[in-house]
């Protein structure tokens, strides 16, 4: 019990940055498939809570320092959020937060965005779940065929 929680704590903080870290972590460390999950889930849900409660102040008190001074206020990824957000709206940025936007990054999206607090970590809690069920049950039952190739296109155990 205890190796299988030193195991799943590197994967936790990997899982709070980029989310498919923990089906894959999970995998290539022999988690059991429900830890995987879980850890997968507390990661991500971890990173929504962190950044939900405390984006704005983070924004505010340090991160403004790094800003560049003349930084352009319109540029392509800023308008492919924005249209995102238009088209899809808070469903389609959680939706899509596991797949190609970070935990991090798709919290921030919402928040800039003004959405409630409670409706970010609902609906982030939702594909936090179906994405820590549906990809751990992918890599587990697909992980042979497909770690070797992963891991030749990562550079893992090279």
């Amino acid at each position: 019990m205890t190796e299988e929680i030193l195991k799943a704590i590197p994967i936790f903080f990997l899982t709070m940055l980029k989310v498919i870290s923990g089906p894959i972590g999970g995998y290539l460390a022999g988690l059991s498939m429900l830890a995987t999950v879980l850890v997968t889930f507390s990661g991500m849900m971890a990173s929504v809570l962190l950044f939900t409660f405390f984006g704005t102040w983070l924004r505010e008190k340090i991160l403004h320092r790094f800003e560049k001074k003349n930084q352009k206020r319109f540029t392509p990824k800023k308008r492919k959020l924005v249209t995102l957000w238009k088209k899809y709206g808070l469903v389609g940025v959680a939706v899509l937060t596991p797949l190609l936007l970070t935990p991090i990054g798709g919290t921030i999206v919402a928040v800039s965005f003004g959405s409630p607090k409670q409706k970010i970590i609902l609906y982030m809690l939702v594909s936090a779940a179906v994405f820590a069920v549906g990809m751990t049950f992918a890599i587990y039952e697909f992980g042979d065929f497909v770690m070797p190739w992963l891991k030749e296109w990562f550079g893992i155990g090279a």
